[in-house]
């Protein structure tokens, strides 16, 4: 190998090995759960009956700054020899019925299996669990149907037509958890907000699966912004 070869051969090497610590060196996970009837809109175009329960949308690594890391591809190795996705939908069959009450694919004519294919290739596969779909979904499921992140409980309200000041909710979240969550907002004409998803922030540790709960770096996503005392829908169950 002639010295310009060896050289073009470290540098890439060295920009791989860069790659894959930016990808896996994010701080925390962020746990999204959505609320079928503000997320389904019109109620066409998914599928019928709508759960009346929040449901996953996934766990994501996340960097320090609160923007999530990229799914893994060519630009980012984040961990080596991870399991792809089509490989890792087939070891979930044993948590398969689990799945499909509690991580549906809310879109009609979409099946459940390719939205999880979708989250363990943008979050899964850089996330801790890069060998073990079947943990990294198990794990996800056993959070988000704790009585700890029960939102019902963390929100402090239930549905309903009145709307609540969204300043209300993070508060009564904060006052339940001791940190704030961010609640993701989806806008609908006239400028209504609605409560689409709620996010609980849990730091990286050594151990899976996280539990210790921190607050979000930034407590509203989507169509929610500041002002914080803007009225946001939690309409219930269709």
């Amino acid at each position: 190998m002639g010295i310009k070869q060896f050289i073009g051969y470290s540098l890439l090497v060295l920009a791989s090995l860069v790659v894959s610590a930016q990808g896996s060196d994010f701080e925390f996970y962020k746990l999204s759960l959505i609320w079928p009837s503000s997320a389904c809109y019109p109620l066409s175009n998914c599928t019928t009956p709508l759960p009346t329960f929040f449901t996953i949308h996934g766990l994501w690594p996340t960097f320090a700054n609160d923007t999530a890391v990229p799914a893994y591809g060519p630009n980012n190795r984040c961990n080596a020899n991870p399991v792809g996705p089509d490989a890792a939908v087939a070891r979930l069959t044993p948590i398969q019925d689990r799945l499909n009450q509690r991580w549906p694919n809310l879109r009609a004519g979409v099946e459940n299996s390719v939205f999880w294919r979708h989250e363990w290739q943008n979050h899964g596969i850089c996330s801790d669990y890069p060998q073990d779909p079947l943990s990294y979904f198990n794990d996800t499921l056993n959070l988000a149907t704790s009585t700890k992140f029960d939102p019902f409980k963390a929100l402090g309200v239930q549905p309903s037509n009145t709307p609540y000041l969204l300043n209300t909710l993070l508060q009564n979240v904060y006052t339940k958890m001791g940190a704030y969550p961010q609640i993701s907002c989806s806008q609908r004409s006239g400028g209504a907000l609605y409560l689409r998803e709620i996010r609980f922030c849990l730091k990286r540790t050594k151990k899976t699966p996280p539990s210790v709960v921190q607050s979000c770096p930034t407590t509203v996503a989507g169509g929610c912004k500041d002002p914080l005392t803007d009225n946001v829908h939690f309409p219930p169950a269709n």
